[in-house]
């Protein structure tokens, strides 16, 4: 992905519209072997955690994930209810290379990640968990997402204590044995050693480009797909990095 839009401001809403759907389409037939016969834009439908943490009282907990470009990924998570707050940025290599330029090399250990601060009386870690299996990327793709290839696009979950790591690969393995996907989900689960912000200019990207060809091509399809697949999690505003002025 790039930053630039050299043809985005040109884009017209019937441009951007059909592209949608062709995005639907596409993605739903790549990532779960969808025939003809049936509706271009599915997303599974997946079953709730077996193992999960319960809704209770306490502060807000913050987890680590990484799907791909991480424009998407936080448009997704800011629209899920009891989030509190989605920053992008870089997991998995050492300070001194959390940049986009160089995280871009792909040589970093780094990911596009986000890390999502969540109030657990409104939605559990599983939840979330489950949002970022169904609709926020494709969990059977290694190492690439969509059209951007590289290790900094796998599919990880970063965990920061025991808790984390049990229900994630719990998730992992109740998902392999309902035979969900058409291929072998290849989501790593990895301890969680630093988490660093991405450059401002990446935070909110979705929201503030939202004609931008590769936003509409990939990522939009992500956010009605939340809507339609999982309501009960969907809010309607979604919870910015920087407050609107």
């Amino acid at each position: 992905m790039s930053a630039s839009t050299p043809f985005g401001y040109f884009m017209s809403r019937a441009a951007a519209v059909a592209l949608i759907g062709l995005a639907a389409w596409t993605l739903a037939s790549h990532r779960f072997g969808i025939t003809s016969a049936l509706s271009a834009d599915l997303a599974p439908s997946l079953p709730v955690p077996t193992l999960d943490n319960p809704k209770a009282t306490g502060a807000p907990q913050t987890m680590v994930l990484a799907g791909g470009c991480f424009w998407g990924m936080q448009g997704v998570f800011e629209h899920v209810k009891g989030v509190q707050r989605v920053v992008a940025g870089y997991s998995g290599g050492s300070k001194n290379t959390a940049s986009y330029e160089t995280v871009s090399s792909g040589s970093t250990g780094h990911a596009e990640s986000v890390q999502i601060t969540f109030d657990p009386q409104v939605v559990s870690y599983g939840e979330i968990l489950r949002v970022y299996f169904s609709v926020a990327h494709d969990p059977t793709e290694l190492n690439r997402q969509g059209p951007d290839e590289g290790t900094q696009y796998r599919s990880s979950i970063f965990y920061a204590d025991a808790q984390q790591q049990k229900i994630a690969l719990a998730y992992i393995a109740q998902l392999e044995q309902a035979h969900i996907y058409k291929h072998k989900i290849v989501t790593r689960v990895d301890p969680l050693s630093g988490f660093y912000p991405a450059e401002g200019y990446h935070q909110d990207y979705l929201v503030n480009n939202p004609q931008q060809p590769y936003i509409v091509y990939n990522d939009l399809p992500k956010i009605a797909n939340l809507k339609r697949v999982l309501p009960d999690l969907w809010r309607d505003q979604p919870v910015l990095v920087v407050a609107a002025k």
